[in-house]
């Protein structure tokens, strides 16, 4: 019986065409949104051949953009490569933020409470801990969908909000740098972390740092995990098709929990290598983005953008690294308001989401309502 439900999973009928659209709409929603934003950029009597210019400049035109760029793209894929794994369970990850948010304060009270163990030792754990601090987060709305029916995009959105409320409080409190209080700064940011911890710069004098070379193994792995591992098959099993994963014995509500875990776990090991690998401490501007730059809600477009697939998150956070370095170079050159970049970025998020969307619609699968019945006298002899 399972055999044939996996045969069943195995061979939907696909128009190979849609998925070729599919494909390209990504590219296409990016440019329309480049395009809307030219506008925007007439309107504030600015030209756009000139702060495109400036903006590819920014992302691609020497080592230091190059290599800002390719900082900006790692806490992006490890966040999509968590929301990859939680769309192919057919669940929605917008966690994203406040799951980079308790892997930093986990790994930044672990890393200040026990500074004196090797450098080496402390790096790994700390790493560790913050992966196990974003799936303990990524738990809770997991296990909501499965036990209990909670609409996941509802808690997740919550557990971001209870994640930045806790970094501020632990800020302004706990964890506050105890040399700001002597100085009576009582600025929201913990201690500086102890050099030794820093993770090692590929490029010196850049921000580039190892944290982009777990990022790509991480990409490997998790492909691996999903493509050639039968838990990894299971999980796509239940996003393709619960009904028919249900029937052959797979628990749906448990592979969507694993799914929100490691989904949560990969963007709490964000949130971690960003604090080891750039920022070296925690602050707050009272809002989730002074600390994230929004890569949790990012890593959710570079995911899309790359169809879902761990290695075509790769380049896909490449590209929407550079397009954020490049848009603070057209900020700076062109003198426009800083709104014009947020909303820039909006634009595209809306864009890319809204094309995956459409492009789905058009993939012709035959439906599993008219499946499964055909199926069913068969399946049920076979018991």
């Amino acid at each position: 019986m399972a055999s044939r439900v996996s045969r069943l999973l195995r061979k939907p009928a696909l128009d190979w065409k849609a998925i070729g659209f599919s494909a390209l709409m990504p590219t296409l929603a990016v440019l329309a949104a480049l395009l809307i934003g030219a506008v925007m950029l007439v309107l504030l009597k600015a030209n756009p051949f000139e702060a495109y210019a400036a903006m590819i400049g920014g992302a691609l035109g020497d080592v230091s953009g190059l290599t800002q760029s390719l900082v900006k793209a790692t806490p992006l894929l490890l966040v999509g490569l968590g929301i990859v794994i939680a769309f192919r369970a057919s669940v929605i990850n917008i966690g994203g933020e406040g799951q980079i948010i308790v892997g930093a304060l986990m790994a930044t009270w672990f890393s200040l409470t026990f500074r004196a163990w090797p450098a080496w030792l402390l790096v790994t754990a700390t790493l560790l801990m913050g992966f196990a601090a974003g799936a303990m987060w990524g738990f809770v709305p997991g296990f909501l969908k499965a036990r209990l029916g909670v609409n996941e995009i509802l808690s997740t959105v919550m557990m971001n909000a209870i994640a930045l409320q806790l970094m501020n409080a632990l800020l302004s409190g706990p964890l506050i740098d105890p040399a700001g209080v002597a100085a009576g700064t009582f600025l929201a940011q913990s201690e500086r972390l102890p050099e030794n911890v820093w993770l090692p710069r590929l490029v010196p004098q850049t921000l580039l740092h190892t944290g982009a070379l777990i990022a790509l193994a991480l990409a490997v792995a998790v492909y691996i995990f999903l493509w050639r591992t039968t838990i990894g098959y299971r999980i796509r099993a239940v996003g393709a098709n619960p009904r028919a994963s249900r029937y052959a014995g797979i628990s749906v509500e448990r592979y969507q929990l694993l799914a929100f875990l490691l989904s949560g776990a990969l963007a709490g090991l964000g949130g971690a290598v960003e604090l080891y690998g750039v920022t070296h401490r925690l602050f707050s501007d009272g809002s989730a983005h002074g600390f994230t730059g929004n890569a949790g809600f990012n890593g959710i477009v570079a995911a899309l953008f790359g169809g879902l697939h761990p290695i075509g998150t790769i380049p896909a956070s490449i590209l929407f690294g550079a397009l954020l370095v490049g848009a603070n170079q057209l900020q700076r050159t062109i003198q426009v308001p800083s709104a014009f970049v947020v909303t820039l970025d909006g634009l595209i998020v809306v864009f890319v989401v809204a094309s995956q969307i459409w492009a789905q619609r058009r993939v012709v699968r035959a439906p599993e309502e008219k499946m499964l019945p055909a199926h069913t006298a068969n399946l049920a002899n076979e018991k």
